[in-house]
């Protein structure tokens, strides 16, 4: 358990698959290695649920912070198709926060979730001796509404196509420059254009357009392992192979740039906001057009087929299993 970010698939399967508790009809899917959500089934009703850390980054300023901080936590839910609806959020405070910047934070937190139609039903919030910036807690969200429209993560199919919205390293790319960017020798108009990049980082109204749109089978947010992650996940998840081609990706503006100077691969590279959809094939332009009508850049960037793994311009890859812009933040965030 040495690497950062998310443990591996041999220490999910070995300590964490086998102890779920009790087992109860009403799980329609558990954990999965590399699935976004869990579902139940209530009564008739799905009940669609996802939980994941909270991340304060103060260098953000407090209401920017938990913008960022909600639409990560949001981003496992909304790849379900449902919307987002309640919240339960546990914030375990560094002692040297005033009320002051949780107040900020809060109030920021507070506008996006009413905005989106999200309800905040309960929590837990203290400070505690030991706690320190960017984790500070955890939530869960959850969305509510019928089977037939949940879209499942392991719903690809073979026939159908692959889309992918927004590209490779979006998120690292606007943290990085937006926190460390001073340190970076880019020029300035390259780092405003990175720095433009955070708040791309948002999946909620991206995965309503497409599902709403119709003919989503699967859909995947690109974050730890970045988009060259993501493909994999959906692939392995779903028992099919994916074909796609890099050049058929959207690439925003300073993210090369950016990953060239840190000298990291962007498809490795955490990526939240960058949505892997699979399509079926008389809904493609449908999904595109809802996308494109929100302004998201979008590629239809490969096929479904049966068979196993992902090809990307005729080779096979893996899963990176290590971030690599994690070790990029940690030595930014120590080199004082």
């Amino acid at each position: 358990m040495s690497d950062l970010g998310k443990v591996a698939p041999e220490f999910f399967d070995e300590y964490l698959y086998p102890r779920l508790g009790a087992s109860r009809d009403d799980v329609a899917l558990g954990p999965k290695h590399g699935v976004d959500f869990g579902l139940l089934d209530v009564d008739g009703t799905a009940v669609v649920l996802a939980t994941d850390p909270v991340s304060v980054l103060p260098d953000l300023g407090f209401d920017r912070a938990g913008r960022f901080a909600l639409h990560i936590v949001l981003a496992d839910v909304a790849v379900s198709g449902l919307a987002p609806s309640h919240l339960a959020i546990s914030f375990s405070l560094p002692p040297e926060m005033t009320d002051e910047q949780f107040a900020d934070l809060w109030a920021a937190m507070d506008e996006e979730a009413a905005e989106l139609g999200i309800s905040i039903v309960t929590g837990h919030t203290a400070r505690y001796a030991g706690c320190s910036f960017p984790w500070v807690g955890a939530a869960t969200a959850l969305a509510v509404g019928d089977h037939d429209d949940v879209v499942r993560p392991d719903g690809a199919r073979p026939g159908d196509s692959v889309l992918v919205t927004k590209g490779p390293a979006v998120e690292a790319t606007g943290l990085l420059t937006t926190l460390f960017g001073d340190r970076m020798e880019l020029a300035e108009t390259t780092l405003d254009e990175a720095r433009a990049r955070l708040d791309e980082t948002r999946t909620v109204r991206d995965a309503r357009a497409a599902a709403d749109a119709g003919g989503v089978t699967a859909m995947h947010d690109a974050t730890e392992g970045g988009l060259q992650g993501a493909l994999c996940e959906v692939a392995e998840s779903a028992g099919v192979r994916i074909d796609a081609e890099r050049n058929a990706v959207p690439l925003r503006p300073g993210v090369a740039e950016t990953c060239e100077s840190l000298d990291i691969d962007p498809w490795h590279a955490t990526s939240s906001g960058t949505l892997v959809l699979t399509v079926a094939e008389s809904a493609v332009d449908d999904v595109v057009s809802a996308l494109e009508g929100r302004g998201t850049p979008v590629g239809v960037a490969g096929t479904v087929s049966a068979g196993e793994g992902v090809y990307l311009d005729g080779e096979r890859v893996e899963h990176p299993r290590v971030d690599p812009s994690w070790a990029v933040y940690e030595a930014f965030a120590t080199e004082d």
